[in-house]
């Protein structure tokens, strides 16, 4: 029942979030920089708050309650900078090897994809009609790339839950529960970025949201692993709880807040930040 249950939530998570994001980049048709902007940086607020006053706090509780010992934050800080080293150098090699921007017109087109509608050329598809092949293999690799970066996402998930007593009477109300929402939020412009390529390739919409949508697939495998490993010993449940941190850690401060001041240079974002942050604290207390 457990795992039915964790298999369920982190399935919405991850691909219905991801598959989403599809069906928004082929549908949208105005420029929505700055609604992805404030939707990363709140996203990014509340995994911060759930990181620092759930995920990193627990370890601390099981120390104080004599299950663990005294030297228990070394090891989570230990564990969380693994967490945070080993999704950066996948999130490295991932960046080398793709590429958000097909190959440039000429000189006065943008250098870098600060902006959402030149991440995935919403706005200037038919400057690349002769380049349609190569929208289509750098959507590919895309989707390939987000299938990979979707792993570490669901174990924190299941890490999360794998620190609840009972998980029966806690599904939704756990901090497993508001990571898998606000990694379905963060997986939204990250469908995006999949299925618009794909479309501008030539692939049909519908097939183009379908593979978009199955990127998200391996959240719900990472959960599992995420759980399982969580479930094994208290030590093992400090080490998962460390290394998701790590990785939400460096999705919060490698990925959504440098996108969302990226797509719109204002005072917003932070102070959506700063909203994400009482909201997560909030959502963790009660």
């Amino acid at each position: 029942m457990d795992y039915l249950a964790i298999i369920v939530i982190t399935f919405i998570s991850g691909v219905v979030g991801t598959g989403l994001g599809g069906v928004i980049g082929a549908v949208l048709k105005r420029d929505s920089n700055k609604i992805v902007s404030l939707l990363l940086s709140f996203a990014a607020g509340i995994m911060l708050a759930v990181v620092c006053f759930d995920l990193m706090s627990e370890p601390v509780r099981m120390m104080e309650e004599g299950r663990l010992p005294a030297y228990t934050p070394l090891i989570v800080a230990i564990a969380v900078a693994v967490g945070y080293g080993l999704v950066f150098l996948l999130n490295y090699f991932i960046d080398k090897r793709t590429n958000h921007e097909v190959e440039h017109i000429d000189e006065n087109h943008p250098a870098t994809a600060d902006d959402l509608d030149e991440l995935i050329h919403a706005d200037h598809y038919r400057k690349h009609e002769q380049a349609r092949s190569k929208l289509f293999v750098a959507g590919l690799v895309m989707m390939a790339a987000i299938a990979l970066h979707n792993l570490p996402e669901g174990m924190v998930i299941g890490a999360s839950y794998a620190a609840e007593d009972n998980l029966v009477q806690t599904l939704f109300a756990s901090s497993g529960f508001i990571m898998a929402i606000v990694i379905g939020l963060h997986n939204i412009p990250e469908g995006m970025a999949v299925s618009v390529p794909l479309i501008s390739g030539g692939m049909k919409k519908g097939r183009a949201i379908a593979l978009t949508a199955l990127s998200g697939a391996p959240t719900v495998l990472g959960a599992l692993i995420g759980y399982a490993l969580g479930g094994i010993s208290d030590i093992m449940l400090v080490l998962s709880l460390g290394f998701a941190s790590g990785a939400m850690l460096y999705v919060v401060f490698g990925e959504l807040l440098p996108e969302a001041i990226l797509m719109w240079k204002s005072k917003l974002p932070a102070f959506s930040l700063f909203i994400g942050v009482l909201a997560g604290f909030l959502l963790v207390m009660f």
